[in-house]
């Protein structure tokens, strides 16, 4: 007996992991399956679905969602499993960038390179603070 088509598509690794990714940004973004409904004109029901991985997405759909969610799509749709999401975003940052003012991106520039050096910091704070406890 062949499997019925939802089935099939329930067991579908891709769409499992879509949802499973999907989910795990709307929760983590604090938001409720009606509230994404709301905001994107997907029914609550296919919301639950798709996250459960017993429906598909449209491409529509999928730009809806990753707009609300503010990541890029092909974060969502991307292969290996523990995906960054942050990863995916600096591939839109030359698009980004290219609609500011010389000013802006160097505003930028400077941000970045604050997050670097306070990162940095933390992680040399980080090693003192082990070294203390190892004595």
């Amino acid at each position: 007996m062949t499997p019925s088509p939802s089935d099939a598509r329930a067991r579908d690794p891709e769409l499992t992991q879509l949802g499973e990714r999907l989910k795990r940004t709307r929760d983590y973004l604090n938001m409720s399956q009606q509230f994404v409904s709301d905001n994107t004109g997907i029914p609550r029901s296919a919301i639950s679905d798709i996250e459960r991985g017993e429906r598909r997405v449209d491409s529509l759909e999928l730009k809806k969602l990753a707009r609300l969610y503010r990541q890029p799509v092909a974060y969502f749709l991307a292969e290996e499993e523990n995906a960054d999401a942050g990863e995916y975003a600096l591939a839109g940052l030359p698009r980004a960038l290219a609609q500011l003012t010389d000013g802006d991106q160097k505003t930028v520039m400077e941000f970045a390179e604050y997050l670097s050096l306070r990162r940095a910091a933390e992680k040399e704070q980080e090693g003192s603070e082990n070294q203390g406890t190892e004595r």
